[in-house]
This record gives structure tokens, sequence and C-alpha cells, in this order.
């Protein structure tokens, strides 16, 4: 028998048991589609996580800030300068490997920021350089970012976040109007300053279906005449930028940025302290011209800063690498978790075809009997079964990979605004390659049973 022919058996016998045949093909079926559904979910997961990885300077980004001195250096730890201007100097000069720096200051003490008769505190408030712009991957929606001249000359100026925006002048009105403040003064500890910029809104795709799915909704109440609830609450996790979620969280920070120039912070806040290092820099980030050549960067810069610390190692090194490790470990985790729950309905899936096939030989013990007298050998009749048990398999499998589609449509709607699930051609062939699998392994069993039958017994079987 051909392999055409041998499929055509097998499809006869599913038509000859339709109820027999779909139990079977539903245990491959959910294996096949809580796999794909699992695998879409997790890389819908881990693309919102790697947006915030890259909406915050991606894995060539390296901070460089202060630590306390080590135990082994704690006599010398009043000698200790932390990260300052002079470090800037010596790292643009000495690693080649640095494609661009940008120095910050932080104060200690968020400061207050007024405008408009309203108040708000942000962490996110620093003095820095242009060159922040590029690193922090900012996008200057409206207005202009401050210039190399604006720092030389101390200016009294800044460009703020959308979420500053939010908190003083008020959040876009679902008509889509805007409050744009370029222009406008801004108090930040009582000194006056002048916005001349803020950047564009930045979301990941769960905020951004959560502001619409909200947006919706104060829609469908406007037109039922629910007036009273169109202000809903007074912070919106569409405008927030989100929750706890560590990608989420990224574009938070964005949106309630403050900048002013370097050299502004200095004069107007840091040098009026008698108790603060005049030349003190919070942080000092910069950006590796190839992230292949990480490591041999933070070397350069190590040994740069030794130097210029003499000896004292009271600086320390964050690079996004350690956050691309979680991700990926993350979704390994996940990944090994999904495949084992769509393996064990795999293999319950297994078990079915393995028993339905057993039965199709009992009913067919004289034909196979027939056949091997007209001359079929017993390789013959094994693939035939195995074949049978595949076609089974693959037609659960290719249900199965429809059946995703629609499970994966029903997490959309049940969860919308969450990361959407991605349905990806790899996992979709993984898994039907395994209920094929299956297929053939379920079928080894019978199809031995088969090709060993004696032919005289199969004969006088009634």
């Amino acid at each position: 028998m051909n392999f055409v022919n041998a499929v055509g058996v097998g499809l006869k016998e599913i038509q000859a048991h339709p109820l027999r045949s779909l139990l079977t093909l539903f245990g491959i079926l959910l294996g096949v589609s809580a796999l794909v559904a699992m695998s879409a979910i997790i890389a819908g997961n881990e693309r919102g996580l790697k947006e915030g990885l890259t909406a915050i300077g991606g894995l060539q980004k390296v901070r460089i800030e202060a630590q306390p001195v080590p135990i082994e250096q704690r006599h010398l730890r009043d000698f200790a300068t932390g990260v300052t201007i002079q470090d800037v100097r010596a790292l643009a000069a000495g690693v080649p490997e640095i494609q661009e720096l940008a120095p910050h200051i932080r104060l200690d003490i968020p400061p207050v920021l007024s405008a408009n008769g309203k108040s708000s505190r942000t962490w996110m408030t620093a003095g820095c350089l242009p060159q922040q712009l590029e690193l922090m991957e900012h996008v200057v929606g409206h207005g202009r970012m401050f210039t190399a001249l604006d720092n030389e000359q101390a200016r009294s100026v800044c460009v703020i976040g959308t979420g500053i925006r939010d908190e003083l002048w008020g959040k876009p009105t679902d008509d889509g109007e805007e409050i744009i403040p370029v222009d406008q003064m801004i108090a930040i500890n009582g000194q006056p300053f002048k916005v001349i910029g803020m950047f564009q809104h930045y979301e990941g795709e769960q905020d951004r279906k959560a502001r619409e799915l909200a947006r919706a909704e104060r829609l469908a109440q406007r037109a039922a005449g629910a007036t009273n609830t169109l202000d809903g609450p007074k912070r919106s996790r569409g405008w927030g930028g989100g929750g706890g979620r560590r990608g989420n969280f990224s574009y938070w920070i964005k949106n309630n940025t403050v900048y002013l120039p370097l050299e502004t912070m200095r004069q107007q806040f840091i040098l009026g302290d008698t108790n603060a290092n005049p030349n003190r820099i919070t942080v000092i980030e910069a950006k590796i011209r190839d992230v292949e050549k990480l490591d041999t960067a933070l070397t350069q810069i190590r040994n740069v800063l030794m130097i210029t610390h003499r000896g004292i190692e009271d600086f320390a090194f964050r690079t996004q690498e350690d956050w691309a490790d979680r991700i990926q470990d993350t979704m390994k985790n996940a990944r090994i978790s999904g495949g084992l729950i769509a393996g064990i309905s795999l293999f319950v899936g297994g078990i079915g075809i393995m028993n339905i096939m057993l039965a199709s030989i009992s009913e067919r013990i004289r034909e196979i009997g027939i056949r091997k007298a007209v001359g079929a050998a017993g390789p013959d009749i094994f693939i035939q079964i195995i074949v049978e048990s595949v076609v089974i398999a693959g037609l659960g499998g290719l249900s199965g990979l429809a059946a995703s589609n629609a499970m994966v449509w029903v997490i959309s709607q049940l969860t919308p605004t969450e990361n959407a699930p991605i349905i990806t051609w790899p996992a979709m062939a993984v898994a039907f390659g395994f209920s094929v699998l299956i297929g053939i392994v379920a079928g080894l069993f019978p199809a031995i049973k088969a090709a060993r039958m004696n032919v005289i017994q199969a004969l006088r079987y009634d």
C-alpha cells in the first residue's frame, strides 16, 4: 500500500467512527492550541518588556554613580570624592569606546514644582547637557531642547515631560485637545524657569490600550448622559505610564522628567549649598559605540576612574544587561512551564490515539489476515498503521492551530489592556511537529502488534 492509499484508509477509519475520532483529536487539539497560545502570550509580554528596555537607552547605556568605599578602603573614605565633573572630562579624553557622555545632577530631595496654581514633586528633575536627549531616547514634541549656549550661560530654562504637564496644567481631553505649556513659567523650589520644550508622550502597548479603553468608556458615558463620570479618576493609567510593571515604569519615568541645563542646576541649587561638593555629579550616563565591546569599554572606564579617584573605588557601574538577562530568564521559565502544561495535554492525546488504534486493529483482525494472505508483508501493515496514527494526530494538530488563533483572540478580548499576544510561525511549526511526533510514537505499539499478527489466527478470528 502506498502512502496516499494509507492516508485514505486512515481518513475512512476516522469517518467510520466520528465520535471516537473526535474525542481522540480533542486531546491533540488542546495540547497544540495551549502550546501556541502560551507561546503567543509570552512573546507579547517579552515585546513589552523589551520596549521598556529600549525606551531608556537599550544595552549600550552604562550608568556611573557614586557608592560607599569598599571595606578594605574605609581608611580612605575621607578622601573619596564620588563622581565629579573631572571624571566626565577624563572619560571623554581617555575612553574611545564611549560615543556620548551625559552627566546630570539631581537634588537629594525632589524639588517642588509649581505652576498654574498647582504643585508637584518628581525625582526626575535633573540638570544635564543636551546630549541627555539622545542618550535617553527622548523626542521633543513641542518647542525645543536647550542648547550648549543655554548651558554655558546658565539660563533659567527647562524641558518637561507630559506627566508634569498633566499634573500642573491638566491632561488632554477626550476630543484630543491638549495644553502645550511652552513659554509658560514654572517654579522649581521657588526659582522661576521658562518652559521652552515638552517631550512627546511615551507609552507602551499596555498604556495605549488602557488609555483608549478608558477614553471609549468616558465617551460612552457621555453619550448616555453620565456627565458626572467624565473626569474619571484623578490619575489615569493611560496617561500615567503604568503601575508596577517594569516596562511601563520606564515610560512613566520619561513622562515625569524635568531637564534643565547642568550649569543652571549647579549655580542655582548646588553652589549655594555650603555642604555640597560644587563639582559633584549624581550620575554619568555613557553610550557605548558597540554593545559587543561593552566589557572592553567598562574596563577602560574603570581604569580611567581609578586614576582620577587616586585608587579609591567609590564608584559603581550599572548596565542594562542585568535587566535584559532577567527578561530572558523570566521568559525562559515561562516557556518551560507552559511547555510542560501543553506537553501533558499532548501526552494525554497520544494515549487517546494509541487506544483508538488498538481498537481499530481489534476490529480489523480478519482484514489484516486477508491482506497478509494475499501477499502483504509485515512492514506494509506496520507503515499503514503508523500512517493512520499520524493522520489522526496531524488533523488534531491542524485543528489545534486553528483553535489557537481563536484562543488568542478570546484572551485579547478578556484582557484588552495587556500586551497583545503574538502568534509566531516557529511556535506553530514546533506545536504541529510535536503533534505529528506524538502520532508516530502513539502508533508504534499498535503497528508492531498488527505487523506481528499470525495470518492463520487472524483468518480464524470471528
